[in-house]
């Protein structure tokens, strides 16, 4: 595989803006895990963070997920150093699908709607393990945003959690873009503090499990970090802006909702 020195440059870039928050907030760097966000990347793009040591990648849209899934199954390992891939899917799901979804990804970041979720559960193959997801919340109220609104949170992550081949991690925002900071962490504070509200009603391995705030994106991962994400979803940071929505062709699964 040829080298990509700007992908690499790019990679360490935001490794490094990663410790500098983590460090600026009194935080562990390994408290916070980094989410590549390869939509409209080529598989090629995956493989290059790969062999950096890159292992988890989030993909929006469903049938460019599954092209780049099975060409990166064919060309990487599951026993290379680090391990496997991992595949998250942090796009809006529409119940057609939830199959798909629940045969070839590890996460689910998206979920807003206990039917999504009843069907993720009733459709992940018994050979797989548990499917971790995140429950979307609108912590910004736009009407145009996805997501579960805040008040609706807990009861929806009380029935998730009773469902079986899902495993509730946690919670994921994605609020509305703005280059003001204190509005920025105001968003996340308000995520954390109810995902502290959700974890205090879950029981026993439930609540062990709720470990996780998938907060952050190029733009904002410092503040971000500030206000306790464990997991950031950076895309244009590592890959560069984007020219077009997707390099591959399309398909009615890949439409957006």
């Amino acid at each position: 595989m040829n080298g990509n020195p700007a992908l690499r440059q790019r990679y360490e870039q935001v490794l490094g803006r990663l410790r500098q928050a983590c460090e600026s907030a009194g935080r562990a760097p390994d408290s916070v895990r980094l989410l590549a966000v390869s939509k409209a990347q080529p598989a090629s793009q995956v493989l290059e963070l790969a062999a950096l040591g890159q292992r988890a990648f989030g993909e929006n849209y469903l049938q460019e997920a599954l092209d780049k899934i099975a060409a990166c199954r064919d060309e990487w390992s599951a026993a290379a150093p680090g391990g496997p891939l991992a595949w998250h899917f942090i796009g809006p799901i529409q119940s057609n699908k939830t199959r798909p979804i629940a045969a070839h990804f590890d996460w689910v970041h998206s979920v807003e709607r206990e039917k999504i979720a009843h069907r993720l559960s009733e459709q992940r193959p018994e050979g797989l393990g548990t499917l971790d997801v995140c429950l979307q919340v609108n912590v910004s109220g736009e009407a145009s945003k996805s997501g579960a609104a805040p008040g609706e949170t807990l009861a929806l992550a009380l029935a998730v959690a009773a469902l079986p081949r899902l495993r509730l991690r946690g919670l994921m925002a994605i609020p509305e873009p703005t280059d003001d900071v204190n509005l920025q962490r105001a968003r996340f504070a308000a995520l954390r503090e109810l995902h502290a509200r959700v974890k205090a009603a879950l029981d026993g391995e439930a609540a062990r499990c709720f470990d996780t705030l998938s907060m952050g994106m190029s733009a904002d991962l410092e503040a971000a970090v500030a206000e306790g994400a464990t997991i950031v979803r950076i895309g244009s940071a590592l890959f560069g802006e984007r020219s077009m929505r997707s390099p591959l062709p399309a398909s009615p699964l890949s439409s957006s909702t």
